[in-house]
């Protein structure tokens, strides 16, 4: 192995190297199992998840006084969670389901869901978008020993070593999002997810855009960064080569910035509990005059237990924008979107 090559391949920026090892010729999201093969989130943790979306679907639906509503899942994997909403909202709404992802529409997806690899413009209704930012490749920063913060390369092995001094708009973004003062710190430069929400925000004539993610806030930034890997159910090294998911959390508070005006953030916990989804236990009363549903209730609350848990799925964030149709859409920003 030397400077220039490793591995027979040159040194990359993790950007690069990530929208490779993911997207490119035998990406890893682009396998057949999709992501539901090597991870578990909340859509295929219970269906009070997609109930939840259906929820908030009809509550967009009614705010645009209208009985037919697009429904936009960016990062569908394999159409799951468009499945499950599509049943639980059943004959109450009219719904143009879109999924936007890069892999090959899955053999035997309900056929009334579209299948696209960008988002569609003109969305009114619900654009959600679980566990996709976090997916958008991005470059990783280090401050040097001597305080300079340099872009972080790899080699297809996972071998890292620092490059160039960071400048320009990245530097910019890390000055006013994930400052870098102490040798060693890194940080990874949210700065495309920023554009890719601000465009998917801006597909929409009216309604309301949610990102759900693993983020953090300014005010709470790893020191070390969070990049990693998956593959299997299990965390492993990030290494850029298709074997395994790379991701890090989500800066998602400068993702709300860049998006509509008067963008929420709240964690998934609160979230889940305004649209109905609580870990309560039934009361013990329903088991002697209702056994089978005290059983279902008690399997229920479980479910809503784990998307709701401190220190698990509950800690997600969820950032949610709302567009009117009278405001004329938020402003697009530069930016390829997904």
């Amino acid at each position: 192995m030397t400077d220039e090559t490793c591995q027979g391949q040159e040194w990359q920026g993790w950007r690069e190297a990530t929208e490779r090892a993911l997207y490119g010729p035998g990406g890893f999201y682009l396998r057949p199992e999709g992501p539901a093969g090597h991870f578990r989130t909340s859509v295929h943790a219970s269906p009070l998840f997609a109930g939840a979306v259906a929820r908030l679907l009809a509550e967009v639906a009614e705010e645009l006084g209208t009985d037919e509503v697009d429904l936009v899942d960016v990062g569908a994997g394999r159409g799951e969670l468009l499945t499950s909403v599509l049943a639980a909202v059943g004959s109450s709404l009219t719904v143009r389901a879109v999924a936007v992802e890069r892999a090959a529409r899955p053999d035997g997806l309900d056929p009334r869901v579209e299948w696209t690899d960008r988002v569609p413009r003109g969305v009114r209704g619900l654009l959600f978008a679980n566990e996709w930012l976090d997916n958008v490749p991005v470059d990783v920063a280090e401050a040097d020993a001597g305080g300079t913060v340099r872009y972080v390369e790899v080699a297809p092995d996972g071998t890292e070593r620092l490059g160039a001094p960071v400048t320009g708009p990245d530097a910019d973004w890390l000055d006013r999002w994930w400052p870098l003062r102490e040798p060693g710190a890194r940080a990874e430069i949210g700065r495309p997810r920023d554009e890719a929400w601000a465009a998917a925000v801006a597909s929409l004539a009216a309604g309301r855009a949610v990102a759900v993610d693993y983020a953090h806030v300014r005010a709470a930034r790893p020191p070390f960064g969070t990049l990693t890997g998956f593959r299997d159910g299990r965390e492993v090294p990030p290494v850029p080569d298709g074997s395994c998911d790379v991701t890090s959390h989500v800066a998602l508070d400068a993702c709300g910035d860049s998006g509509a005006p008067g963008a929420e953030l709240v964690t998934q916990r609160e979230a889940l509990g305004r649209l109905g989804v609580s870990g309560a236990r039934p009361p013990l009363s329903l088991a002697s005059t209702d056994p089978a549903g005290y059983v279902r209730a008690l399997a229920s609350a479980g479910e809503a237990a784990e998307l709701t848990a401190r220190g698990g799925l509950g800690d997600f964030l969820w950032l949610s924008c709302r567009v009117r149709p009278w405001d004329g859409g938020p402003v697009a920003r530069d930016g390829r979107g997904y």
